[in-house]
């Protein structure tokens, strides 16, 4: 996979990079955000380190955070690198765990304050992930996705375990109230992002 050189800042703690990975044909998006505890790095795909610098010169990298088995990309080699605990579920890696996993589950919160949601019905694995400060941000994994031709929508079918099963369990994201939302595959929606969920599953109905 080639590295990822530019480092998008869209919050004063929230940040996010991309990438084009020509083996699965898809642009890759990363997310990075700031805790009292150090930053978390969210489904991490290579950023040169000229770019990945400023995540971990004023505050430690905590953790890094996989929202399915889909998404270990680079996770290991900077749970390496910095010494660094995976959050994960279970499922996530059904093989051989990595050496600093820690599993994680409904309600967990990573560093006090990032709290995970699964999402039954997408991907292994799957979460969402949310964090209460500024007016809310949440994370997504698989199950939405917002790049062209497609939009801000759902999973398609075919990438499902359960495709009504993942769009149920997807409204449990209506009671986290949210101004922005990232995903591993598409760009950012950084305002009104309830509003544009409430949206998609009322339309879904």
């Amino acid at each position: 996979m080639t590295i990822a050189r530019e480092l998008v800042q869209v919050a004063p703690t929230l940040f996010f990079w991309q990438n084009y990975d020509p083996a699965v044909k898809a642009d890759l998006f990363s997310t990075a955000l700031a805790t009292p505890n150090g930053s978390l790095l969210v489904d991490p795909i290579p950023l040169h380190d000229s770019q990945l610098r400023p995540l971990s010169q004023h505050r430690s990298i905590a953790g890094i955070v996989v929202t399915n088995a889909n998404h270990q990309r680079a996770a290991i080699c900077y749970s390496d690198q910095f010494s660094a605990p995976i959050f994960a579920q279970r499922d996530s890696f059904p093989d051989r765990k990595p050496s600093r996993f820690v599993e994680i589950g409904s309600g967990t919160k990573i560093c006090d304050e990032l709290e995970v949601i699964p999402i039954e019905g997408a991907v292994a694995g799957e979460i969402a992930l949310y964090q209460p400060a500024n007016g809310g941000t949440l994370i997504t994994g698989d199950a939405l996705i917002n790049f062209d031709p497609y939009g801000f929508t759902f999973l398609p079918r075919k990438y499902c375990a359960n495709e009504k099963e993942m769009r149920r369990s997807l409204r449990k994201l209506l009671l986290y109230q949210t101004e922005r939302m990232l995903f591993a595959h598409g760009t950012p929606i950084l305002a009104g992002a309830s509003a544009r969920l409430q949206q998609l599953l009322d339309a879904d109905l």
